[in-house]
């Protein structure tokens, strides 16, 4: 199915781009998520009426994503989990527990922005982790794991 694509897709485009994907990832994916339209001659033209404005949004996203990539950039979050004597914990910590401390002091994160590459952490340590803000946008921070009573 064609589309154009209303928003930076990684590894598909950017913004105003006429690409080609499977029919299922556009309808069920991009079209409801509002990141692309079908590509008619219709929506084209439409398209090329709001360009300026679909652009100006985009950068204001970038520019609010760069600031509290920047506010972000270096904070440590400590969770709390009961643990065994030898740091491993009975359970782990996901994204959705970084993004929930995170909330917690402060930032407005999703859980789906938190990247845990290597998966949730299962033991007492101090980890490295990325943020990301935007789709060009990360921020680093550290996950501070550590033993309750």
């Amino acid at each position: 199915m064609q589309i154009i694509l209303l928003d930076k897709v990684v590894n598909l485009g950017g913004l105003g781009d006429v690409v080609k994907v499977k029919d299922g990832y556009a309808r069920n994916f991009l079209i409801p998520q509002g990141k692309a339209k079908r590509a008619t001659p219709a929506s084209l033209a439409e398209f090329e009426s709001r360009r300026a404005e679909l652009e100006r949004i985009a950068a204001e996203q970038l520019a609010a994503a760069q600031a509290e990539s920047a506010r972000m950039e270096g904070v440590t979050v400590t969770v709390a989990r009961k643990a065994g004597v030898d740091g491993r914990l009975f359970g782990s910590v996901t994204n959705a527990d970084v993004a929930e401390a995170l909330n917690a002091q402060g930032f407005k994160v999703e859980k789906s922005a938190v990247r845990m590459p290597e998966g949730p952490l299962k033991t007492v340590s101090e980890t490295q982790l990325v943020v990301s803000l935007h789709t060009d946008v990360t921020a680093n921070i550290t996950v501070k794991v550590v033993g309750e009573n």
